[in-house]
């Protein structure tokens, strides 16, 4: 999958030893989804992961470029599925009682006062330039995404998860990724956790189209080659093992380090891991 807003750090795997900058071209993985759904092509059914995870140009408090990840897959599990075992998991380890579930939609038109679905990118602006949001010079009026991330950021995640934890869903069909679209307007079946405030975990009802995949990989490069970054390769071994068969299934990414934040009552990342990237 190329992603417009995740950006892997490639490394060289040399032949020779003595000459390290020559040799094959490679990619620490962002997520261990590749992998993980090709085991679920082959068979799995329910299958989790702890590893470690790398992204280039994540650095604060919130963000290390090298951190732990938690990532699981269930066969035929609904979105609603994923959302309630998501909840659950959070509910047993922070002891914040169940999630509550607020769309997408409902979260901007509480916490924005506008529908993200209907409005455009003119009445984004006007709203955060009225909000006294700071606004990148590189972000145009043809970046519908990129104005709901910034409005997302400054005006909705600040309030979410403060009581209890939040389940936002149904994002817009533009940010599906790997998840799977449906309705009128096509919505995206995404979910993410937030927790005072802070994304703990994001989750698909997994998309299982290769070609759709295709699709989103070609348009993703077009944003990433628009906006000065590398293009990223189209063709994976994850396609392969969706043109063979990817079984209906809902996976979440949660981020581990986070957690441990959260549980400790942590206010940066640096509080509960030994060595950032600027101590490493």
């Amino acid at each position: 999958m190329v992603d417009r807003y995740l950006d892997p750090l490639s490394v060289v795997l040399p032949r020779d030893p003595r000459h390290p900058e020559i040799g094959r071209k490679l990619w620490l993985q962002t997520s261990p989804e590749f992998g993980m759904k090709r085991l679920m092509a082959a068979g799995g059914e329910a299958i989790y992961q702890i590893t470690r995870a790398f992204r280039a140009g994540e650095a604060g408090k919130l963000h290390n470029p090298e951190f732990t990840i938690v990532e699981w897959y269930r066969r035929d599990d609904s979105m609603a599925d994923g959302m309630q075992l998501l909840s659950d998991l959070a509910e047993s380890l922070l002891e914040l009682g169940p999630a509550e579930r607020l769309s997408y939609a409902e979260a901007f038109e509480l916490h924005a006062g506008v529908n993200p679905h209907r409005a455009g990118t003119a009445e984004f602006a006007e709203l955060a330039r009225s909000r006294g949001i700071s606004i990148s010079e590189s972000l145009s009026l043809g970046d519908c995404d990129g104005w709901l991330n910034l409005l997302l950021s400054h005006l909705v995640e600040p309030n979410l998860g403060q009581t209890h934890p939040t389940i936002l869903f149904d994002y817009p069909a533009s940010q599906a990724a790997l998840a799977q679209v449906h309705g009128e307007p096509p919505l995206a079946e995404r979910f993410e956790l937030y927790v005072r405030g802070i994304e703990l975990a994001n989750g698909y009802h997994e998309l299982r189209d290769p070609w759709v995949l295709r699709e989103r990989n070609r348009q993703a490069n077009s944003a990433r080659i628009a906006e000065g970054k590398p293009s990223l390769p189209e063709e994976s071994r994850l396609l392969a093992a969706m043109e063979h068969g990817l079984p209906d299934s809902t996976g979440v990414a949660l981020g581990f380090d986070r957690l441990v934040m959260l549980a400790a009552g942590a206010a940066s990342l640096g509080e509960v891991m030994p060595f950032l990237i600027d101590r490493a």
